[in-house]
């Protein structure tokens, strides 16, 4: 049971009523950030920007992001991208492997690897170690690498808002939020 109350659409404030009533999906994840009024549009609005906008590839952007719920742990978080990895190619030998925490398992290709052993550096020690940065800076763009870290930076805030709230798990919504972005 959440901490917190859900925010109710309908005796929310007009511009959080706008942002709620704009989603393809109602989810527990944004009624609890709703609470936060001013903050509300422009977090949805980053979201939606790393969700369908990024030049990093979305199967990249999936793992990272499950990568950070298995360390977080943020079941709510893995329980709804769980769905839009696989519809990005992720396979499920990668989800069962990220799921035991596996990183360096033979499912993943040498540039899934740099960027999960980068994830789990970010998350755990805040800075990627030299030889970690330096092998992804091979692999993928600069603009790829601060996509990647401000990926990992927002899932880290809303495992944080998710577990310290008690958000209540939502069934999968698939890739309705995905697709609405498209």
């Amino acid at each position: 049971m959440a901490r917190l109350p859900y925010v109710d659409p309908a005796s929310a404030p007009e511009h959080v009523h706008e942002v709620l009533d704009r989603l393809p999906v109602n989810l527990n994840v944004f009624r609890m950030m709703a609470h936060a009024e001013n903050d509300f549009r422009p977090l949805v609005g980053l979201g939606t920007a790393i969700l369908g906008r990024q030049k990093l590839s979305a199967k990249l952007r999936e793992l990272a992001i499950l990568r950070v719920a298995a360390l977080s742990p943020a079941r709510y978080e893995w329980v709804q991208h769980v769905p839009i990895a696989q519809a990005t190619g992720a396979a499920d030998a990668q989800i069962a492997a990220l799921e035991r925490g596996d990183i360096a398992a033979d499912a993943f290709d040498p540039l899934e690897c740099a960027v999960l052993r980068f994830t789990t550096e970010v998350v755990r020690d805040v800075r990627a170690s030299d030889a970690t940065f330096a092998e992804l800076a091979r692999r993928l763009s600069a603009q790829e690498i601060v996509e990647l870290i401000l990926t990992v930076g927002y899932y880290m805030m809303i495992a944080r808002l998710l577990e310290t709230t008690a958000v209540d798990l939502d069934p999968p919504a698939g890739t309705k939020v995905v697709d609405a972005i498209r």
